[in-house]
């Protein structure tokens, strides 16, 4: 079980309290009704779903109910650092980051151990 902090609640709690609400740090569109069909599409569904370190919004449903961004690594699912909502992009500590890659190398060698093994 993960336990993400909420920045609002200033809490450590289950990740079942928690839903994903797509990436952060995405700016609307100043006129919305003057851009092409290309722009609005892009502008709606096309993220960049990188492997390694992403920026997300989260919400805390089941207990302050307020949205909240977060850094997070995809590759070990590691919560670096949560912050309020508009707030600009936080850099991520050294430290947090540097966990995190060595984290990401143990399942490269884990994964390349496995297929080895096979």
């Amino acid at each position: 079980m993960l336990l993400i902090h909420c920045p609002y609640c200033e809490e450590d709690r289950s990740e079942l309290e928690f839903r994903w609400a797509g990436e952060a740090h995405i700016a609307r569109p100043e006129n919305i009704a003057a851009i092409s069909d290309e722009e609005f599409a892009e502008f709606f569904f096309l993220r960049n779903n990188e492997k390694g370190l992403t920026y997300e919004r989260w919400r805390h449903i089941h207990g302050c109910g307020r949205f909240f961004n977060a850094a997070r690594d995809t590759v070990s699912d590691k919560f670096l650092m949560t912050y309020k909502a508009g707030l600009p992009k936080q850099p991520v500590p050294p430290a947090e980051r540097a966990l995190a890659v060595a984290e990401e190398r143990t399942v490269e060698t884990w994964e390349a151990t496995e297929g080895d093994a096979r």
